[in-house]
């Protein structure tokens, strides 16, 4: 347990080892293969058929027996997502979010996003201090894709909280008793999700939530518990992909712009580098830093064969470490030429829909930071951020500033 979180909390250096050993490294804190080069990375990425996503979501953490009651006494678990399917399952998944996620629908809600964002900020700009994960990144992306999906207002925080709490149940040390208590607010927001997708069958409204009830449930009728559980496991793959990976990315991109006072401060005077830092963040230090993927056959990557059934840990975070594609990889670089070509929202088929989204809200954040509050920096009173140790939503826990 403790070299797994050594390696989740800094996975830089194992990747490093990775990318400069032949073939394709065992990794035993994840029980993989690691997938550490541009190139290789790739490869998988685009050979779906050979490496199925069917695993790309394994827990982190074991549920417990009373987490597991929870979860049971609420029925049928939901069924596989667009994060966790294949081929043509995949592609039915996708399509309501390519239309949902579609740069008009984005341009739409920007409006919304740029008022909810100085909102925020200022609610706290008078206090000269502030946590920006708690006050601002934990919060923007939820009323985002909130809006997108449809959800009322008034709903959006326990929503959010629902969606952290999943995380934490799955990817985080808890005891039995929090882990619990974790599942219980699962399954409320499971509840709440299938309010809204029996209302929007009901009653369609021109949001993401109606677009996945018409599309994954076509028809009129009544919806059946199968379509029920399946809509409510997408609708809440939807929320929490959507929120907690950019809440992750802004909070993450704030802590290296901040480490290094130069960097903030050459955003200040030129904002015309922010499309680069948006860009240069994402690939620097990816929030999403590897999925899983499982081989349907034997294979041979790298020059390493692996059997049927063998698990790869496939790193976009490494590969935009990659030296052979990037010079001087590790350095945080305002001034490198803005490059949409790094795998910091995945390739091929299971590339992120809401890739669009998530550029836009940090973009849009930087914008309105370096203009309202052009004196940020790191409080020195509180310990320099340090991140989660995960590789699921990178981010610190906390980003303490003052102006």
């Amino acid at each position: 347990m403790a070299a797994r979180t050594a390696f989740y909390r800094d996975p830089y250096p194992r990747y490093a080892e990775a990318r400069a050993a032949p073939g394709l490294t065992w990794l035993p804190e994840a029980a993989a293969w690691l997938v550490a080069r541009d190139a290789d990375v790739r490869e998988v990425l685009l050979r779906p058929a050979d490496f199925s996503s069917a695993n790309s979501l394994l827990p982190d953490a074991a549920l417990s027996g009373p987490a597991l009651a929870v979860l049971a006494a609420s029925g049928p678990p939901p069924g596989p997502t667009v994060v966790a399917s294949d081929g043509a399952a995949h592609r039915r998944h996708r399509a309501p979010l390519n239309r949902g996620l579609a740069p008009t629908r984005v341009a739409a809600v920007l409006p919304y996003a740029r008022a909810r964002a100085r909102a925020l900020v200022d609610g706290f700009a008078g206090d000269g201090s502030a946590d920006l994960v708690d006050a601002y990144a934990r919060r923007l992306p939820g009323q985002v894709v909130g809006r997108l999906i449809g959800l009322d207002p008034q709903d959006v925080p326990a929503a959010v909280h629902g969606g952290y709490r999943a995380e934490e149940m799955l990817f985080r040390p808890l005891s039995e008793e929090d882990q619990a208590a974790a599942a219980e607010d699962v399954i409320a927001l499971q509840r709440l999700l299938d309010g809204y997708v029996r209302d929007r069958r009901a009653h369609p409204r021109d949001d993401l939530c109606s677009e996945l009830v018409a599309s994954l449930a076509p028809g009129t009728g009544e919806l059946a518990p199968e379509q029920r559980r399946e809509l409510v496991a997408s609708l809440q793959n939807l929320l929490i992909a959507g929120f907690l990976t950019t809440s992750a990315l802004i909070a993450t991109t704030l802590a290296h712009l901040l480490a290094e006072p130069a960097r903030w401060r050459a955003l200040r005077e030129d904002p015309g580098l922010i499309p680069a830092a948006v860009e240069e963040a994402a690939r620097f230090d990816a929030p999403v830093q590897a999925f899983r993927r499982l081989t349907t056959r034997e294979v041979t990557l790298a020059g390493t064969t692996l059997p049927a059934g063998a698990t790869v840990l496939v790193a976009y975070a490494s590969a935009n470490r990659d030296g052979t594609r990037y010079p001087r990889p590790d350095a945080f670089d305002l001034h490198r030429p803005e490059d949409r070509r790094h795998l910091a929202y995945g390739h091929g088929p299971h590339g992120c829909p809401g890739s669009r989204l998530a550029r836009e809200q940090l973009h849009l954040t930087l914008e309105l930071l370096v203009a309202a509050l052009p004196g940020l920096r790191l409080d020195p009173a509180h310990p320099a951020p340090e991140p989660l140790p995960t590789l699921i939503h990178r981010s610190p826990r906390s980003l303490h500033v003052l102006w």
